[in-house]
């Protein structure tokens, strides 16, 4: 019984593969291939920011943020920021800091960090970690970094990070801006770099050029990751321990996407 239904999981798992690696190759055949990548292109690509910040936005980011903003040089590490040793987590454009806030209360004896280019993003993080008005206690586990990601993960130890989250990144759709994207073969090196074995990369998207290209990059980065999945389901729905997010729930409610979640493990001593 056991080993029948192990083949028809395994039967059902390469199908989906067969399907995925197929959307691949359509992914190949849309993206014209461009040189470089976020990694070596030493730029930031969107909007800075918004509209104007209210009254109580402006005053987080005016006293809050230099308190818990990430130090301007030297090695970013567990010690250096929380003055312990603990798991760290790693959100790379975190939007309005739903997510990072929400696994941050949920894991209150690690450490969280977020990067975020975007002002209006970080200030409507800055509102979570100080408590949303009173609703739950202030979160002393996040250190935030209005910027590029990038700059960040670079000062980190190599086999440091615990989890590294890419949720919901801009999809840049146009063939001659798949360079921009931060889902590519320079940026997840780098992943794989500062994870350590075991540790987990964690990726989400409602777009469906974005999903293609993702599997195409991943698929070259076999013997960096393992892709935690079985059957679609496991792609399909969102899984324990991952936050839904305000973006996540209009993407599926206002727009009416699919939304998909991916899970791969670093795996043990492959650069």
């Amino acid at each position: 019984m056991g080993q029948a239904h192990h083949g028809r999981s395994s039967l059902v798992h390469h199908n989906f593969l067969v399907r995925a690696l197929a959307c691949c190759q359509t992914a190949r055949a849309m993206t014209a291939h461009k040189p470089g990548d976020p990694t070596t292109l030493n730029r930031l690509y969107g909007r800075s920011k918004g509209k104007p910040l209210r009254a109580g936005q402006q005053g987080l980011v005016d006293t809050l943020l230099p308190r818990i903003a990430m130090p301007a040089e030297g090695p970013v590490t567990s010690l250096a920021l929380f003055g312990d040793d603990r798991p760290l987590h790693f959100e790379i454009g975190f939007g309005g800091g739903e997510h990072m806030a929400a696994r941050a209360d949920m894991l209150p004896d690690h450490g969280f960090i977020g990067a975020e280019p975007f002002l209006n993003g970080v200030a409507q993080a800055l509102t979570h970690v100080d408590g949303d008005g009173g609703k739950h206690p202030p979160l002393g586990n996040v250190r935030i970094h209005h910027g590029d990601a990038l700059e960040i993960l670079q000062r980190i130890p190599d086999g440091t990070l615990s989890f590294l989250y890419l949720l919901h990144p801009d999809p840049w759709p146009k063939a001659r801006h798949a360079k921009r994207r931060m889902m590519n073969d320079g940026p997840v090196d780098l992943f794989a770099a500062k994870l350590k074995p075991g540790a987990e990369l964690r990726f989400g998207t409602d777009h469906a050029v974005y999903l293609r290209h993702a599997l195409m990059v991943m698929r070259r980065h076999t013997h960096q990751f393992e892709w935690l999945c079985e059957q679609p389901s496991d792609f399909q729905n969102r899984p324990a321990g991952w936050p839904e997010t305000r973006y996540e729930v209009k993407a599926r409610t206002v727009y009416g996407h699919e939304v998909w979640y991916f899970r791969y493990r670093r795996r043990n001593g492959e650069s």
